[in-house]
């Protein structure tokens, strides 16, 4: 493998990790669970996305996987869709948002 391949796979593993790192403390910190929701669905996302795509390269240099190539892609199309679920479950059954944060249809 060239250097140069293995400086965007490094690169690529660190983003990830920042990224997924990010969304853990995002899913422990966050005062609610609307805002704590943000956390796995957006940056958590991004993060597993870009460690995948550096596995996808890595291998692709030692023959063509398409296995990462489907995690890829089933990621992408499920964590937004389990996201507007949980989101629309928590608001049928009547999750308060805290007070104060933005869109908050309970406060008035």
């Amino acid at each position: 493998m060239s250097p140069i391949t293995e400086y965007i796979v490094s690169a690529l593993l660190i983003v990830g990790g920042a990224f997924t790192l990010v969304g853990a403390i995002g899913l422990a910190r966050l005062p609610d669970f609307f805002t704590r929701l943000h956390g796995p669905t957006k940056a958590t996302t991004v993060g597993v996305g870009a460690i995948m795509l550096s596995s996808v390269i890595y291998f692709s240099s030692h023959g063509f996987g398409i296995s990462e190539i489907l995690i890829t892609v089933f990621l992408f199309m499920t964590a937004p869709v389990s996201a507007n679920m949980l989101a629309k479950a928590a608001m049928h059954m009547g999750v308060k948002s805290m007070k104060g944060t933005q869109g908050n249809p309970w406060e008035q």
